[in-house]
């Protein structure tokens, strides 16, 4: 989808105004590329130690596989509001449920128009003055947001560390982002480790879990309408159909469905006794890929007693069918011994190897570990670092896990506290706690626009670039209809375009392009912000590094009129080329910019120059033109009228200089008789 935006190379002429609607920006961040060379790794023996054995506590990477409930991993989770469940309500101690009634509050506030505000951040503030960690965690939360409080950066700290000591997941992700900004990466590792294994036990001990990613509900300008119609949960339309089918007896049909009731896909709030009821059904009809599912329920003791024999048993019947990351699950309960005599760590190795020769990711990641610890093998630490390598490349978040202990403890590859901390973050932020994105997904499609901003908005306090990114669209989206809080009520336009600001600077920190370009854009124009052509500059450099054609084109606009770069016409015309390598739809706009270049640099101190320069000032106006008149009416005549103009212009001009440039014609040779 193209995006809306009116960057600076709009003022160019009235006709750029209409071309960089074609010009198309990326809203997502890049994705995480894991990049070694030889620096990276060690020299030394196969048999390797860690340089600071008491950095990492637990090196068992066959450690037991964790059932403990979302809210056990995640105390102090908002769950029990945006997912309650009666039957567990009268189990929360009194503590809790004082807590858990001051989040309600505060959620309704941003319902009501935030006429409660003070009371409920009263009643946070008062909780946690009594030592709850959670209330403390919220209280940080709404200091560092400037919600019904004084932005105040070093109180939010403040609470967010005794939060964080007293076991606030929150907190500890709060405190890891904001160290790992702040390039503390000896502080920001301990903390994303910690998250990072949390999250790790929750992973499956067979296939791959998939990733299930936050949401980016905007394309740029535009809503990210594909996106958010395939997470309408059990209201979607293709939902309803694949459900009727397997009502029908259709097997894949009912695989599916398991599959979005057990992981939560698209929408669907997770029911582990939903997802059992749908395997059992599948594999009654021979679906063999609900097998291999039902030995991980079993397993893991997900809505069922765990029977580790019963797991085997399931394994083995889905790995007969082909399916080999069911040989993953197996080599797992062999190398523990569950459901079977006793631990048989060469028949672990086999069905690890299995899978890998498979190309299952997973038999690659479990050799690797066999190969780190030793277990049934020689320990050999480069062969494991090979097999996680490989594991990563092929998207195994365990084996991000492991390359980050690696880094982080200098086992195998060289110490390298910036890369661990990078690879921690990106597994801990799949931990149990990304269900805020969830429900503030599912508040949006709701229209609860308020609660969807203030989730988004925790999210981003953590760390999650999808978060930040989501909630500034809103604030410039639904401007006061997103009820964004501030320290006496609804946010001011100063404090909005203030807090979008920040949360766009956040995610460009982390790759987002289209973010840099919002920056650049918020100095070149002065939205929320001090005008600062130097600033805006390097904003768009940042965009350009990411190989963004937009920004490329922004800075030959602003080489061109000397605009917080110096003024060089060759400069910019490589910054317009540049722009039309990068994005073959630039091609019109790209070439109406080089016609500009063409009449500056032919026809200087002339009319034509002066009224490219005059545009600015009167591009409100156009623009209002362009969209009522050409735009809504489909009259094309003067844009038509104005090209061919430029064209006449450039082909005239060409015509004489060829002219003057071609030889004189040879005299006359008397010589020749006719």
């Amino acid at each position: 989808m193209r995006s809306r935006r009116k960057p600076p190379c709009a003022a160019h002429l009235i006709i750029l105004l209409l071309c960089s609607l074609l010009l198309s920006t990326t809203v997502t961040a890049r994705p995480f590329v894991l990049v070694l060379s030889q620096d990276d790794l060690k020299d030394g023996p196969a048999d390797d130690t860690p340089d600071d054995p008491s950095s990492v506590a637990d090196w068992d990477e066959f450690g037991e596989s964790d059932s403990r409930s979302d809210d056990e991993l995640d105390p102090g989770s908002w769950r029990p509001i945006f997912e309650p469940d009666d039957s567990n309500s009268d189990s929360i101690n009194p503590q809790l449920q004082e807590y858990y009634s001051s989040v309600t509050k505060l959620v309704d506030v941003v319902s009501d128009g935030g006429r409660s505000t003070e009371d409920a951040a009263s009643e946070i503030e008062s909780i946690a003055a009594a030592g709850n960690p959670h209330a403390q965690s919220l209280l940080g939360f709404l200091y560092n947001l400037g919600m019904a409080r004084a932005r105040d950066g070093a109180k939010a700290f403040m609470y967010h560390y005794f939060a964080a000591e007293s076991g606030n997941t929150h907190s500890k992700l709060a405190r890891a982002y904001t160290y790992s900004r702040q390039e503390l990466y000896e502080k920001a590792v301990v903390l994303y480790a910690e998250l990072a294994e949390t999250a790790v036990n929750s992973f499956l001990i067979s296939k791959d879990s998939p990733v299930i990613e936050p949401v980016r509900i905007h394309t740029g300008a535009e809503e990210n309408k594909d996106a958010l119609r395939k997470s309408r949960g059990e209201e979607d339309e293709d939902f309803q159909i694949l459900e009727y089918q397997a009502q029908k007896g259709n097997a894949v049909a009912m695989y599916k469905i398991g599959i979005f009731y057990y992981f939560g896909l698209r929408g669907v709030r997770r029911d582990h006794a939903k997802a059992f009821s749908w395997f059992s059904k599948a594999v009654e009809k021979g679906e063999p890929r609900s097998m291999e599912l039902l030995g991980e329920i079993y397993a893991r003791g997900d809505g069922v007693k765990r029977n580790y024999t019963t797991a085997l048993e399931w394994l083995t019947l889905a790995s007969k069918h082909q399916l080999y990351s069911a040989y993953n699950g197996m080599g797992y309960l062999y190398v523990k011994g569950y459901g079977v005599e006793q631990k048989n760590y060469t028949k672990a190795k086999e069905y690890f190897e299995k899978a890998a020769e498979n190309k299952e990711a997973g038999g690659h990641y479990n050799l690797g570990v066999m190969y780190l610890k030793g277990i049934g093998v020689k320990k050999d630490v480069k062969i494991a670092c090979n097999y996680f390598i490989i594991a990563a490349n092929a998207g195994q978040p365990k084996a991000f896990y492991q390359l980050a202990k690696m880094f982080h403890t200098g086992v195998g590859l060289k110490k390298n506290l910036p890369m661990a901390t990078s690879l921690y973050k990106l597994v801990a932020e799949r931990g149990p706690w990304n269900s805020l994105s969830r429900w503030a997904l599912e508040s949006y499609l709701k229209g609860e626009i308020g609660k969807a901003f203030l989730l988004y908005s925790r999210m981003a306090e953590l760390g999650y670039e999808v978060a930040q990114s989501n909630a500034a669209w809103i604030l410039d989206k639904y401007g006061e209809a997103s009820m964004c809080m501030g320290e006496l009520g609804l946010c001011t336009d100063a404090e909005r375009h203030q807090r979008a600001h920040s949360l766009w600077w956040q995610a460009s920190e982390q790759g987002n392009e289209h973010a840099a370009l919002l920056i650049g854009d918020a100095y070149y124009y002065g939205r929320g912000t001090e005008r600062d052509y130097d600033r805006a500059a390097d904003a768009y450099m940042h965009a350009k590094s990411q190989l963004n054609a937009q920004a490329m084109f922004n800075l030959g606009y602003m080489h061109e009129h000397g605009q917080g770069l110096p003024l060089d016409l060759h400069l910019a015309k490589r910054y317009y080329d540049q722009a039309l390598e990068i994005d073959p739809a630039a091609k019109l706009p790209v070439m109406l910019a080089l016609a500009s270049l063409w009449v500056r640099g032919n026809y200087a101190n002339t009319f034509l120059v002066d009224l490219i320069d005059s545009l600015p000032s009167i591009y409100p106006k156009a623009d209002d033109w362009i969209k009522n008149v050409v735009m809504e009416e489909g009259n094309a005549t003067i844009l038509t009228l104005f090209v061919c103009l430029l064209t006449v212009l450039y082909l005239r001009e060409r015509q004489r200089r060829q002219a003057a440039a071609a030889p004189p014609p040879p005299p006359p040779n008397d010589n020749i008789v006719n």
